[in-house]
């Protein structure tokens, strides 16, 4: 592990570095332009279910950003026992998407109960942090190895839509249809000299270039759709240049029973993902992860979701993409993600570089989401790599059940439809899934067995 030393001796670790203030800058961007499409996709899809005017859906896609910056500087910068102080970048979580429309569509609730809900689930979140915290014990290598596994394998299907331009299917009239623009082989091409750019870069560059190589890919790939004339930047002329975000805008929170337990168990959720990004997140920086470090990382989960709640916008979890990325450049500075967040409330205030940012094709974005989703299942495999399979064969069996559980969803998204809504809800969440059959199967067969000791950093290793 390289470190480097301040004056007078002390050592600081990579992630506590301070780069110049032009790299913090470009690298922050990167993170940026990687969880930007994620970031936007929630309010975009709220929005659109719960038939907002477009003025409404553009505050929502600008409160979000703001948000994200928000709670990203809380989660990377840390503010006493709130934030894990590593390069984490937060953004609004899929999870919570079903319950929030269906609070948000009951015209007796509306927004106001949504993002009340999101304020109660965000203070139970927080009383809740420690106690989770406390689960890393369950997470010896063997667990967190297929956990990240499972969860680079799972985002992967994420990319390759991205890549080939979207959602195979879209909303037509009469419901989903065929996407047309799906699979054009211009998108393809595209996505491919994404790919092959940031290749050629990590390949014959080194230092800074090496470390921007996913953001020297998608720059490439958006100046090949402009050229063809495949960016469209409708929006970008009747946005505002500045629009702050204010406080309670759709109007003071409201509380309902059954909206904030339904978000409380949609934090849950969250939070066991939680545990394994930290988990993975600790080994590509090589930093152990202890109990008290997961607590502080879950109650920025919480303290996000109050912010999201007070802000017109929803709960937050870290974002798995940009652990890959992380992983692609080398750069363990946490002082990257807190330049990503200021980035961030500068866009979600001004609506017009928001738009323009918005404007990269999905299929650009797709390129270099196969490198960053790749990277997170290779972290998976390094972490395996120091699992004992030859004297503990059961160790084998953690793996192949669990990783075997957690590809359901992935492969038969209809296996689970049959079962009652909740159970089919949580089923469907192949993390999830995954998460859980490894940690109940490593308790089930391992119980006898001694465990290893703290899994060597992925950074060693390599």
């Amino acid at each position: 592990m390289t470190t480097t030393t301040a004056p007078g001796g002390r050592t600081i670790h990579p992630v506590d570095e301070v780069l110049p203030l032009p790299r913090l800058a470009t690298l922050g961007l990167q993170h940026v332009l990687v969880m930007y499409a994620g970031a936007i996709a929630v309010p975009l899809i709220v929005g659109g279910a719960l038939k907002l005017p477009k003025d409404a859906i553009a505050f929502l896609i600008a409160a979000d950003l703001f948000c994200c910056g928000l709670v990203t500087i809380i989660q990377s910068l840390g503010i006493g026992k709130v934030g894990i102080r590593l390069p984490m970048m937060m953004g609004v979580t899929f999870t919570a998407i079903a319950p929030i429309i269906a609070t948000g569509s009951n015209p007796e609730l509306g927004l106001p109960a949504v993002f009340g809900g999101v304020i109660v689930a965000g203070v139970f979140t927080l009383l809740a942090a420690p106690y989770v915290g406390r689960l890393v014990r369950f997470f010896p290598p063997v667990v967190t190895g297929t956990v990240v596994l499972v969860i680079g394998i799972s985002l992967m299907r994420v990319g390759i839509n991205w890549a080939a331009g979207g959602s195979p299917t879209v909303m037509g009239p009469n419901g989903p249809v065929p996407n047309p623009n799906y699979g054009v082989p211009l998108h393809l091409g595209i996505a491919a000299s994404v790919l092959a750019t940031i290749l050629l870069v990590i390949a014959t560059c080194r230092g800074f270039l090496a470390n921007v190589a996913v953001l020297i890919g998608i720059g490439a790939g958006f100046a090949v759709a402009l050229a063809l004339g495949k960016v469209d930047f409708a929006g970008l002329g009747t946005a505002a240049w500045l629009q702050p975000i204010t406080p309670f805008h759709f109007g003071w929170p409201t509380f309902d029973l059954m909206t904030a337990v339904s978000l409380c168990v949609v934090m849950i959720v969250i939070m066991i993902e939680g545990v394994g990004q930290f988990l993975a997140l600790g080994e590509v920086v090589g930093k152990k992860i202890g109990t008290d470090d997961i607590a502080r990382g879950l109650r920025a989960d919480g303290v996000g979701a109050i912010v999201g709640g007070v802000f017109n916008t929803f709960t937050y979890t870290s974002y798995t993409q940009n652990i890959g990325l992380v992983q692609v450049t080398g750069v363990r500075s946490r002082w990257v993600c807190v330049a990503a967040g200021v980035i961030l409330i500068v866009l979600g205030s001004l609506p017009k570089l928001a738009v323009l940012a918005a404007s990269i094709p999905q299929y650009v974005l797709g390129g270099a989401a196969l490198v960053m989703f790749g990277m997170v299942a290779a972290t998976g495999i390094r972490i395996l790599g120091h699992v004992d399979f030859v004297h503990n064969r059961k160790n084998g069996y953690v793996v192949a059940i669990s990783l075997a559980l957690g590809m359901i969803p992935l492969v038969a998204d209809k296996f689970f439809a049959q079962l009652p809504p909740l159970a089919a809800k949580f089923l469907s969440n192949g993390i999830l899934l995954g998460t859980f059959a490894a940690v109940l199967l490593n308790l089930l067969l391992n119980a006898r067995e001694p465990q290893a000791g703290p899994t060597p950093s992925v950074r060693a290793a390599a």
